[in-house]
């Protein structure tokens, strides 16, 4: 990995111009309280500089990736392996890890397909407020 992921805690990779994965990068602020995790959009040059080459490909933009210790997660892990840094009973999604790969990346792969129909697109990538800027690697 390259040095932008040297200790800066766990990653969440998103498609900044989907609402509901911006919703989801909220969410996910709202319940880690240690700050433990740092974003950016899959359109950013810090992506690019993270994933290389693959993430201009529209299908990297239809999955979260989630950076930790030098490894990459998609898809459904990547979503449930996030579970495992948040506060209260958050953790405990990670049980349906024990559930196959393939099935829970159908269930994944059809929302991500859908998700601007259901939940809407911008027209340029969400900017954090100020307060969160430092949360922020792009």
């Amino acid at each position: 990995m390259t040095s932008v992921v040297e200790n800066q805690g766990p990653i969440i990779l998103f498609d900044g111009v989907c609402n509901l994965c911006t919703g989801l990068v909220q969410f996910v602020i709202q319940r880690d309280s240690k700050n433990k995790f740092r974003f950016a959009s899959l359109q950013s040059p810090v992506a690019t500089k993270l994933l290389g080459a693959e993430t201009t490909t529209k299908n990297q933009l239809e999955t979260m990736i989630f950076i930790e210790d030098g490894q990459i997660y998609r898809k459904s892990t990547a979503a449930l392996r996030t579970t495992k840094h948040l506060n209260k009973f958050w953790p405990a999604f990670t049980i349906l890890l024990v559930i196959p790969r393939p099935l829970r990346d159908m269930v994944y792969d059809w929302i991500g397909k859908r998700r601007y129909r259901f939940f809407g697109k911008r027209d340029v990538c969400w900017q954090p407020t100020a307060d969160l800027q430092d949360r922020f690697l792009d």
